[in-house]
């Protein structure tokens, strides 16, 4: 029979605990390094990449010599020194999580050298000014500090492995789009599943701690602005529906394109020649990348932030040329091997679609469109739905639109799911199928269900909690 709690009684358990505390003390100060690393990650990429449009702007030729060789030199240094850094990131920690993974091999996905790693070849691709996002790889920047906190602790700590990559994989987007509510949608419905009882308050620590610093060092501002939305009504259902429609069908042919790109399921003599000659296959589609960035302008160059906040005041930067452009370059890249992520230029090429849209029917609802096409890509491009609202939502303050990016998430991804297979869980399933040297992709058997409420056992006295 329960009985109320005894708070004197609770408070000299837990100070008692005075090895508790300082496990509790570590992973606060962890959680403070990982907000840390993905700012500097922030504030070295966006340097960078100020210095590649300089460049660009004094010697625009000059790139098709320039990208070839440093996506070449990227994807040798990745192969030879750092094979887990490669592509997003996202992969490697629902890698790193995977029940089929030996334990002693968690560290091929998840370390300190690796974040170290992610950093500085994901900051030379952005000096290449390749297509590619900074959001996905610091998830795995994150998730690696948060990882080598388990050294430090007790060896009788409750606090896991698991519980530390879930939580500064939830750190890393928190910080990297300034969006506390996303980072913990993403940990419940990109990373674990559910969010277990004994580490929640263990992620939502770290996402709070991390988010302060990102805060700290960017400002309490939305990563886009605030758009100003008129009154959305029934003249909006048909424009609405059909960038929902439209970036639900990209987005799963864009899933199912990087899929068979990235675990060679696709054949022909591409993908023969990439196997054989990675390098060489970097090298020529950096020319390519190089290519589509002259004709556009420069416009596909970098993850495309810029080209949105444009089009969200108003201003036409994607085309329906242009977005199309941009999407094979973004497709490109992440062929190529290159650590970077695909979180960026999917808002970029959804915000395309979106405003296509809009220009289409002559409307005057052009930053909603914006927004719900967004939301359609991402949602579309990873089929998580909620983060992928949640993270728009908090990207332009559209709080106004909560409804109608939730229903184009939402309907973007079941689309999506009619075309392709869920993009970071069958990479990481690919990922786990090499690591444990099987042939075929490892699959994960059902998670176990949650105990509930009557069979579950509260922490007594004489044992604390694992986290407050």
């Amino acid at each position: 029979m329960n009985r109320e709690p005894d708070f004197f009684e609770h408070l000299r358990a837990e100070l008692r605990g005075g090895r508790v505390w300082l496990d509790r003390a570590i992973v606060l100060g962890y959680a403070i390094a990982a907000g840390l690393f993905v700012v500097g990650f922030t504030f070295a990429t966006d340097w960078v990449f100020g210095q590649f449009h300089r460049f660009y702007r004094a010697w625009p030729w000059a790139v098709l010599l320039t990208m070839p060789l440093i996506t070449a030199g990227i994807v040798w240094a990745t192969l030879r020194f750092f094979p887990g850094a490669g592509g997003s990131g996202i992969p490697q920690i629902k890698a790193a999580l995977h029940p089929a993974l030996p334990e002693e091999r968690r560290f091929a996905f998840a370390s300190l050298r690796l974040t170290v790693a992610k950093i500085g070849l994901g900051v030379a691709g952005f000096a290449a000014g390749l297509s590619i996002g900074r959001e996905g790889p610091s998830v795995q920047v994150a998730a690696g500090v948060m990882q080598h906190a388990r050294r430090w602790l007790s060896p009788n700590s409750t606090i896991d492995a698991r519980a530390l990559l879930v939580a500064g994989g939830a750190a890393g987007i928190a910080a990297a789009f300034n969006a506390p509510l996303a980072g913990v949608v993403f940990a419940i419905e990109e990373l674990s599943g559910r969010l277990e009882a004994r580490s929640s308050g263990l992620i939502i620590t770290a996402i709070v701690l991390a988010g302060l610093v990102a805060v700290s060092a960017f400002g309490n501002t939305s990563y886009f602005g605030v758009i100003r939305v008129p009154r959305l009504g029934w003249d909006a259902l048909g424009p609405g529906l059909l960038v929902t429609l439209l970036s639900g069908a990209a987005g799963g042919l864009f899933a199912r394109l990087l899929i068979a790109s990235l675990t060679g399921g696709a054949s022909g003599r591409l993908q023969c020649w990439r196997a054989r000659f990675p390098v060489r296959f970097a090298a020529a589609g950096g020319l390519a990348i190089a290519v589509i960035g002259l004709v556009t302008g420069g416009v596909t160059f970098g993850a495309g932030s810029e080209a949105v906040k444009e089009m969200l005041r108003g201003h036409d930067q994607l085309t329906p040329l242009y977005t199309v452009l941009k999407f094979i370059a973004t497709w490109l890249t992440a062929w190529c091997g290159v650590p970077g992520g695909i979180f960026a230029p999917s808002l970029s090429i959804g915000a395309g679609i979106g405003d296509a849209v809009a220009q289409l029917a002559n409307s005057d609802l052009g930053p909603a469109l914006i927004a719900m096409g967004m939301a359609g890509f991402l949602a579309a491009v990873t089929q998580a739905p909620l983060t992928a609202f949640i993270i728009v939502m908090e990207m332009v303050d559209g709080h106004s639109m909560v409804l109608s990016l939730m229903a184009a998430a939402m309907l973007a991804s079941l689309v999506s799911r009619m075309i392709s297979r869920p993009l970071y869980e069958t990479l990481a399933e690919h990922m786990v199928g090499r690591a444990v040297g099987s042939a075929e992709p490892v699959h994960a058997p059902p998670p176990a269900p949650a105990p509930s409420p009557q069979t579950a056992s509260a922490p007594g006295p004489s044992q604390p909690a694992s986290w407050p």
